[in-house]
């Protein structure tokens, strides 16, 4: 292990922030926590067509929202291009690469022809060694490594195991296009031995690549850092991930009323493993992390086993931040925007209070939302069908009798008004769930909430009392 350990995170800005992506950035950030060393965070923004502000301010988030923060500043590839270039000059100067005047059309004729032979070397070296000086006019050159053509490219990654690619199956890559602009597979290699980084740790579609780029680290006699390739994640049935898998952006998962600890707890499990150990603080997952402990197969994507880790973490949250959590998602939840406008100190201290038992039902904030309703609702209240069903006019007949009954108590609390419906129902030879249902629908609009007597003290006398009138008198 080196003395610094470097790693980093280097998405390229064409889209938000996926869950493979979120996955990638946590296992380099437990790397660099792990052994005292740094993340960086590289924007591989070279696609100018593709990058976009928005993919990038999502990228930024989202990694701000899991709570993977990065060292330094954020890097960004594309105002690197002059340094990539002065490399690929060094190795042209060198001998170690070469001007390319190959046409597109003779490209496209060359690929043809090997897939047809079924080579999966594409281009056939027809300006490795002749004279430039034979240039056809008007075309401007690429340039491209004059790779090996014998021998084995090795690289002894620490999740894949010893992989080798034999040389005369591997292109010359161009380094430089026509236009001078640097190709992905320079500029990586250019970035990451300038930056210092001494792990790569990303997904394992980027093996075949560092074949490539070791030619590139060789050629320049650098020392190719620590690999690692992960493996990708699929969906529950084994196929590609799909958006019906759970292949969306972090911001999704936000909006869908994941906690970002729940989520960064269920990542680490997919594909890492720790024993039968499935709840990590924090601190357990950096004191435990060790990325040859990832296995090699696809990890499979559970969104029943998210739910229920994240119903885990919501349970074994503290009330205050939950209130604070439920705040900060209603600006990412559509159609709960009226909601914000409804918080107040009044209404938030009733959000506190119900907090205990709110939790209990809820598996994502979204549910808590939902549970909280009857907290915002405006009068007089909208009966959802069930409730309406429930609301006969005997249902509304003993409703005003609990009203009146209810009335009597004077120190409002959840034990006073349980004593004072569970005495109302032994007086008139009812069972306490005969009572419950029918106050329930009456006070929230539903047949589902909290205790009844907990939704009473947390609507508070004035509150309770006036919803029922609302009922009795409709």
């Amino acid at each position: 292990m080196p003395d610094s350990v470097v790693t980093r995170f280097a998405p390229s800005p064409t889209g938000f922030l996926h869950i493979g992506g979120g996955r990638t950035a946590l296992f380099n950030w437990l790397f660099a926590k792990k052994h005292g060393g740094k993340m960086l965070l590289r924007i591989e923004d070279t696609d100018r067509e593709r990058s976009t502000e928005a993919a990038i301010a999502a990228i930024l988030d989202g990694l701000k929202w899991l709570e993977l923060n990065w060292d330094g500043e954020v890097i960004h590839q594309y105002g690197l291009a002059a340094r990539h270039r002065e490399v690929a000059e060094q190795l042209l100067a060198e001998g170690k690469a070469y001007r390319c005047y190959a046409t597109a059309e003779e490209l496209a004729a060359m690929r043809e022809k090997a897939r047809a032979e079924g080579r999966t070397r594409l281009y056939d070296g027809m300006w490795r060694d002749r004279d430039p000086a034979t240039a056809p006019a008007g075309v401007k050159p690429a340039i491209r490594l004059r790779a090996p053509l014998t021998g084995e490219t090795v690289v002894e990654d620490q999740v894949q195991g010893r992989v080798v690619w034999q040389n005369e199956n591997l292109d010359d890559l161009v380094l430089l296009r026509g236009d001078g602009t640097p190709t992905y597979m320079l500029a990586v290699v250019v970035d990451d031995h300038d930056m210092g980084v001494t792990h790569v740790i990303r997904g394992d579609d980027h093996l075949i690549n560092t074949a490539r780029q070791k030619q590139i680290y060789d050629a320049m006699g650098w020392p190719l850092p620590s690999m690692s390739h992960i493996p990708l994640i699929h969906g529950p049935d084994g196929s590609k991930l799909s958006k019906r898998h759970g292949a969306l952006g972090i911001e999704a998962y936000r909006a869908m009323g994941y906690l970002p600890a729940a989520l960064r707890n269920y990542l680490l499990r997919l594909g890492w493993g720790h024993g039968d150990q499935e709840i990590f603080s924090t601190e357990e997952m950096i004191a435990a992390f060790d990325i040859k402990d990832v296995g090699r197969a696809a990890a499979r994507f559970d969104f029943a086993k998210l739910e229920n880790l994240n119903g885990h973490y919501i349970r074994h949250s503290d009330d205050r931040s939950l209130v604070k959590m439920f705040e900060d998602v209603l600006d990412y939840v559509p159609g709960r925007a009226e909601l914000k406008a409804k918080l107040n100190d009044g209404t938030r201290a009733q959000l506190l209070k119900a907090m205990p038992s709110l939790k209990e039902r809820a598996k994502t904030l979204i549910e808590l939302i939902d549970g909280a309703d009857f907290i915002f609702a405006d009068r007089p209240l909208q009966l959802d069908p069930k409730a309406q069903a429930l609301l006969t006019p005997e249902s509304r007949k003993l409703t005003g009798q609990l009203l009146s009954a209810l009335e009597k108590v004077e120190t409002w609390n959840a034990a006073n008004t349980e004593a004072a419906l569970r005495s109302f129902a032994e007086e008139n030879s009812l069972k306490l769930g005969a009572v419950a249902q029918p106050l329930r629908a009456a006070l929230t609009g539903r047949t589902t909430s909290p205790g009844i007597f907990e939704v009473l003290d947390v609507l508070g006398r004035q509150e309770s009392l006036g919803r029922l009138k609302d009922q009795t008198t409709t």
